[in-house]
């Protein structure tokens, strides 16, 4: 399995991936006249209420939601595996993927609130299967993204979060993986058969905690790395645009592979063009999408913008000010996940706590988060009778998830599901462009308080 997903992915990951997740990116940016402008607003919007507006959640428990499946272990494993493989280049590709992903991920969330659904049960759905469906009259291209989404969740939702959840207990408890495994299923399927509510209150109680404990710890170690945070952000920019040269803690990377890692480390990190975080944002409590998709375009200025240049940062530092410390015994470069445990190891006693707990938080919010988006993608293939059936093989997924594949394996696998998933849903955002700028154009210009959510259809999903 991992031989075929790495040779899928040389494929998937290459420049026409590349160049139309970036184009994109940077096509919406200017479609909307840069939409990274009213990020303070978003902000603002993300802690206030849509009193009397139609959604299953808040505003900001949509955010958390959507936030608990991006702020994951690719901030923190991810960074590390992109600078393992791809050099220390990686990390301004994946900063820059953020910044103009802000965009996308302004569109992508608005038609997912646009073309958003009600339930006779009163239930919000929405997300780009709805888009295509709804706004492109493509329902064959809604059930692709549907099933593409059911299946990446398993990839990037559970295997990815669970094996570096596993590997981190490991490595400083000792505990063996089938017991990990075990306890976060039974900790998951509690949390997870409340459905979108439950989910909601759990994340909205954690991510805020275990993100602002996370970034305390990296600007610690920055400052114990002071003089070498100017080399190592020369470096990283540097990098990205020259091929490097072996040496000094790192790899050789071509220009190429820093790209592609970089991106595709992005993509796992922020989820911007992945159309995952529009299918809990249509479940909030919004007076029209313009509102909403403010609020979400937030999650990747926190996950990439901040928390991700944090992590490169620490860990580009760190090798620098001890080259040693990217080797291991045999003189091996170390992988992502190591690298990023040297790094916090120089906090004494407290850093390998913070790493663990931030670490764990991080995978068991992401399960919960991508959870709910599997769950949306069944529903709309099978209706609500296909959710049970969905949550238990979840549950036994998590179990079985310990004995599956490597950390590297299964970081190979969710990059090829990301990519598929990632197709369709910019198809429907180029496609409908015309209409993200001309509505946003319209509730941003005075009318951002109108309230549109009394026009949502209600349909039958049994």
């Amino acid at each position: 399995m991992e031989s075929f997903f790495s040779f899928l992915n040389g494929y998937l990951w290459g420049w026409p991936m590349i160049i139309l997740l970036l184009g994109t990116h940077v096509f919406m940016t200017f479609r909307l006249g840069f939409i990274q402008r009213k990020v303070p607003l978003g902000i603002k919007l993300s802690v206030s209420k849509d009193t009397g507006s139609k959604g299953d959640v808040s505003q900001f428990g949509a955010l958390a939601t959507a936030m608990a499946s991006t702020v994951g272990t690719g901030n923190i494993v991810g960074v590390g595996t992109a600078i393992a493989l791809g050099g220390p280049g990686a990390v301004l590709w994946m900063w820059l993927s953020g910044v103009f992903g802000i965009a996308t991920k302004y569109g992508e969330s608005f038609i997912g609130v646009k073309y958003r659904v009600q339930t006779s049960d009163g239930t919000m759905l929405g997300g780009a299967m709805y888009a295509l469906e709804r706004g492109l009259h493509c329902k064959w291209g809604g059930m692709v993204f549907a099933a593409l989404t059911a299946l990446a969740a398993f990839g990037i939702g559970v295997l990815v979060q669970e094996k570096a959840m596993i590997s981190v207990v490991n490595s400083n408890f000792g505990l063996p993986g089938w017991v990990t495994g075990l306890i976060a299923a039974v900790l998951v399927g509690m949390v997870i058969l409340g459905g979108v509510k439950s989910i909601a209150r759990v994340c909205t109680a954690l991510v805020p905690f275990m993100a602002a404990l996370y970034a305390l710890g990296c600007i610690v170690i920055i400052i114990i790395n002071w003089e070498f945070v100017g080399p190592a952000i020369a470096l990283i920019c540097k990098s990205a645009f020259q091929p490097q040269a072996a040496g000094g803690g790192f790899i050789g990377a071509s220009i190429v592979a820093a790209a592609r890692y970089g991106v595709a480390r992005g993509l796992f990190s922020n989820e911007s063009g992945m159309g995952s975080a529009p299918i809990v944002a249509a479940a909030a409590q919004t007076k029209n999408p313009a509102r909403q998709a403010l609020v979400s375009c937030t999650g990747t200025f926190w996950d990439t913008v901040v928390i991700c240049a944090l992590t490169g940062i620490v860990i580009v530092s760190t090798v620098l000010s001890n080259t040693s410390i990217a080797y291991d015994s045999t003189g091996a470069t170390l992988p992502g996940d190591a690298l990023t445990t040297a790094a916090f190891s120089q906090i004494p006693v407290l850093g390998p706590i913070v790493l663990v707990f931030g670490l764990i938080t991080f995978a068991f919010s992401t399960i919960l988060g991508w959870s709910y988006y599997g769950e949306r993608g069944v529903e709309y293939l099978f209706g609500k009778k296909g959710i049970t059936p969905y949550r238990i093989l979840w549950i036994l997924v998590m179990l079985a998830g310990s004995f599956m594949m490597s950390l590297g394996g299964v970081f190979e696998m969710a990059d090829s599901l990301n990519a598929l998933m990632a197709i369709p849903n910019i198809i429907a955002v180029l496609l409908l462009s015309n209409v993200i700028a001309k509505e946003t154009k319209h509730f941003l210009n005075g009318n951002l308080d109108e309230d549109v959510s009394d026009s949502i259809p209600i349909v039958e999903k049994k």
